[in-house]
C-alpha cells in the first residue's frame, strides 16, 4: 500500500523558490507516517536555503513530491549517456 510522503510545511519551505531545470538527480530520505523513514531515488525540482522539493518514485513504483530539509537530499551523478 502506498503511503505518502510527510511534506514540510509552507512556512518551514523559505523564500526564494528557486525552480531546477533541468531536474537534478538525488538521493532523498522521505518519511511517511506509517512506514516511516526511508531513502529512495528522485529528482530535485527546486530549492530554497533550507528545504528542497522532490520527485520521487516509492519501493512499490508509486510516483510522489514532497519538499524536505535541505540536508535530507544527496545529489546524484547524472548518467554519462555512453
Amino acid at each position: 500500500m502506498h503511503s505518502r510522503a510527510i511534506s514540510l510545511p509552507p512556512s518551514a519551505i523559505g523564500q526564494p523558490v528557486r525552480p531546477l531545470e533541468p531536474p537534478v538527480p538525488v538521493r532523498v530520505w522521505i518519511v511517511r507516517a506509517r512506514h516511516g523513514w526511508v531513502r529512495l531515488e528522485g529528482v530535485a525540482t527546486a530549492y530554497t536555503p533550507v528545504a528542497g522539493h522532490v520527485r520521487y518514485v516509492d519501493e512499490h513504483g508509486a510516483e510522489d513530491v514532497a519538499w524536505v530539509w535541505a540536508g535530507a537530499l544527496e545529489r546524484r551523478r547524472r548518467p554519462s549517456g555512453r
